[in-house]
């Protein structure tokens, strides 16, 4: 059962994020309307990320693209033999997110060079980082790995 709703996260993110990067590139053209308000504190604006999370370790040539690409892949496969090992459904939950997620990043990197970010998190003159459905369900999957290990696990174990 837990397989189940870990691979069904998985394709649901991957299923998600592509769909409002589809969208957002190709139907409502956010390149040509960058940028938009879309709540007080969210803007769309277009950043093509071709680095890792929050930007870092950014990578010019094809080479380090195809290094993300590779470690990506390989992280997705041992996070699904995880899956379908573990019992506990918020675990495999949230190896479904950072699965589906990191999916959804790869393909950005091998149709376009490099991921298509386009959420903006800002209040005021501060701003957080630019995002996409992917980034914001990785980020949910580790919130949750985390939350299993040092919360839950421990309990499992008496």
């Amino acid at each position: 059962m837990a397989a189940i709703l870990g691979f069904s996260a998985a394709m649901i993110t991957l299923v998600l994020d592509q769909a409002t990067k589809l969208y957002t590139l190709f139907v409502y053209d956010l390149p040509l309307k960058e940028p938009v308000e879309f709540a007080p504190f969210i803007n769309l604006i277009v950043v093509w990320n071709r680095g890792i999370s929050y930007g870092l370790f950014q990578q010019d040539g094809g080479m380090g693209r195809w290094v993300l690409i590779v470690v990506s892949i390989l992280a997705s496969i041992g996070l699904s033999f995880w899956i379908r090992r573990t019992k506990a459904r918020l675990l495999a939950v949230s190896l479904g997110l950072i699965v589906g997620g990191a999916i959804g990043n790869v393909i950005d990197r091998l149709a376009y060079g490099a991921v298509f970010d386009f959420i903006q998190f800002q209040i005021g003159n501060w701003s957080w980082y630019v995002f996409n459905v992917a980034d914001a369900a990785i980020v949910a999957g580790v919130i949750g790995l985390l939350y299993d290990s040092f919360i839950l696990e421990p309990r499992r174990g008496r």
